[in-house]
């Protein structure tokens, strides 16, 4: 992301460049700094409105880390939320749609003295201790805004620090901080005295110059620090670093939360410290308001058509009968998905998929009745799956991969279940009832996996499909992303276990795809020219109101050091921030700012 800063000047803000066909020659005007942080409020209160109205998908991916002298900061566990946002009484809420793997998830230092102590036992996610970070995912909804209550000039202290260009949004800057102190809550026996800290957020904003909205937050706000854990007895740090998007004229509406503990400081008291990276993603505005809109509409009625035709069929034949049903069941859930907005519209990311999904089928010579297609379920964890003629990949799986062969060794996991014959889609799916459920019910309601025999013998298919395929020659790389998949599902379950769809990583402690693992070389984390993986959304940008998702082409860039790997991990977002009608001439100058 280009960002570009400008020196400030005492007293008043200079003149912010601005296009030609923007701009008349010689024009400036000026702006209060108590007007803009006014007119940023009343934008913040229109956001809260428009946010208890959408209802957005909110998805938490949470790595817990541990120090490593080559590779930095490197993950040891993880925990996943997937929910939807909710605004009741003025308080953000995370109404959750996924149920863990385990019982609830409790991870203290466990995961950090087994890396740091060869011959410590890991904790596994079913131990519970009394010291131990609980995560709760209404804080991490609640990281959505830096203070819910606003920023207002009566609890806040302004300070404008420069101008500074976001992408191609010219910003202001201003560092905030909370007025007033409190006491923080009793602390138990054997403790000395009370925390006392700042209420609220500290930090910096970024307020675009156009109509005055907030569009990134850093910083930390003490009253989220006490929702995100459960651990109260201690103060913690969650810090957030919070980016928006300009989805309409004149609306930014939050897309990413990146937070980050690793202060180095603290490793003196792993018992008490959470040390972990995390994204926070919202998308699926447009789908949600779109499912909440009045049930009226209007309908058209053609004038009828008539065909006299005695030769048509009367009916469908036995098998195009049982077709079309398994079609009705294959659409009944692909609009399900949709309509939740866990599935991205048809897009460029498809088109690719199914690229290399033909490339398979014609080097193999598969003989398809008919056709088939790729979607992107727009979830982080890793998996595949098929819904009748229809291949899903997750967006999760997408980014990590690290080049085209890897991608072909996914497809033709799934395409070796169609060659092979195996079943497609449950057939219950095409009563309409099935799939009446609730959103927080539907992902226990949609699974798709296949039994362990159809799996091992897939296993042989995609083998044989792939020494077929143009990707014959580079399926070292497919066998790489495979060991380091099976290395490090015992750390990253939450990424790596599938919600709904086929695993990838390991089964029964071996891992998939043998053939091609034993063939890739060794894992080597201190080679550059090896890249088993990518980091998360490392290849993709999704739009969080259509839900579409796009591939991202920002140029590769040489790794300086085996720090930079990062394969499977967490890593900070920074989105290029622009306006939707970036061509727009109703601006007519840049305002200064007056202090």
């Amino acid at each position: 992301m280009r960002v570009a800063v400008l020196a400030a000047v005492p007293l008043t803000l200079a003149l912010l460049p601005v296009p030609a066909h923007a701009q008349p020659a010689n024009s400036t005007s000026t702006i209060a700094i108590e007007d803009v942080i006014a007119r940023m409020n009343e934008n913040e209160k229109a956001l809260a409105v428009r946010m208890a109205m959408y209802h957005p998908l909110v998805e938490v991916y949470l790595q817990h880390v541990v120090p490593d002298e080559q590779l930095g900061w490197t993950p040891v566990a993880d925990d996943y939320f997937l929910g939807q946002f909710d605004l009741a009484d003025d308080k953000p809420r995370f109404k959750a749609l996924s149920q863990p793997l385990d019982s609830r998830r409790s991870l203290g230092a466990s995961p950090v003295d087994s890396r740091r102590s060869p011959g410590a036992k890991q904790t596994q996610s079913g131990s519970q201790k009394s010291n131990a970070v609980q995560f709760l995912p209404d804080g991490f909804a609640a990281s959505a805004a830096p203070d819910w209550d606003l920023l207002t000039p009566d609890r806040y202290e302004f300070t404008f620090v420069r101008r500074e260009i976001l992408g191609e949004t010219r910003c202001f800057v201003f560092d905030v901080k909370p007025r007033k102190t409190r006491r923080r809550l009793p602390l138990g026996r054997g403790e000395s005295e009370n925390f006392l800290g700042k209420d609220g957020f500290t930090g910096r904003i970024w307020v675009e110059d156009r109509d005055y909205n907030l569009v990134r937050f850093n910083g930390i706000n003490r009253d989220v620090d006490q929702t995100l854990s459960r651990f109260f007895r201690r103060p913690l740090s969650f810090h957030m670093d919070g980016w928006r998007v300009n989805t309409m004229p004149g609306v930014w509406l939050p897309a990413y939360v990146y937070s980050e503990e690793t202060d180095l400081n603290d490793l003196k008291q792993p018992a008490t410290q959470a040390r972990f990276k995390s994204q926070v993603r919202l998308w699926g505005y447009e789908a949600q308001i779109a499912a909440t809109a009045a049930p009226l509409t209007t309908i058209r009625i053609d004038e009828p058509t008539v065909v006299d035709d005695d030769n048509r069929p009367r009916q469908l034949s036995p098998v195009l009968s049982q077709r079309q049903w398994e079609q009705e069941a294959e659409d009944n859930v692909i609009e399900r998905l949709e309509k939740i907005g866990l599935l991205s519209p048809v897009g460029e990311v498809d088109k690719v998929l199914e690229t290399v999904l033909n490339n398979l089928a014609v080097t193999n010579h598969l003989p398809l009745e008919r056709p088939l297609r790729c979607r992107v379920l727009l979830t982080a964890p890793l998996e595949t799956f098929t819904v009748g003629r229809t291949i899903v990949v997750s967006r999760g799986l997408i980014d990590v991969l690290p080049d085209e062969a890897s991608l072909a060794a996914m497809l033709a996991h799934e395409l070796a279940h169609v060659a092979l014959g195996h079943p497609l889609i449950d057939t219950k799916f095409a009563f309409a009832d099935r799939l009446m459920v609730s959103d927080r019910d539907l992902l226990q309601t949609l699974q798709f996996q296949h039994a362990a025999h159809e799996e091992a013998a897939v296993d042989e298919k995609v083998v044989a499909l792939l020494q077929s395929s143009p990707y014959k020659d580079r399926l070292e790389s497919a066998g790489l992303f495979l060991r380091v998949l099976h290395e490090q599902a015992p750390h990253l379950p939450h990424l790596i276990q599938p919600r709904i769809g086929n695993r990838i990583g390991q089964d029964d402690q071996k891992p998939r795809l043998a053939e091609l693992v034993e063939r890739a070389p060794a894992l080597e984390p201190g080679r550059l020219d090896q890249i088993p993986a990518l980091a998360i959304g490392a290849r993709t940008v999704l739009d969080p109101w259509s839900s579409r998702l796009a591939l991202d082409r920002s140029p590769a860039v040489a790794l300086a050091s085996a720090r930079e790997k990062v394969p499977l991990s967490v890593t900070p977002v920074m989105p290029f921030l622009g306006y939707v009608d970036a061509l727009s001439t109703n601006r007519q100058s840049t305002p200064t700012v007056q202090p």
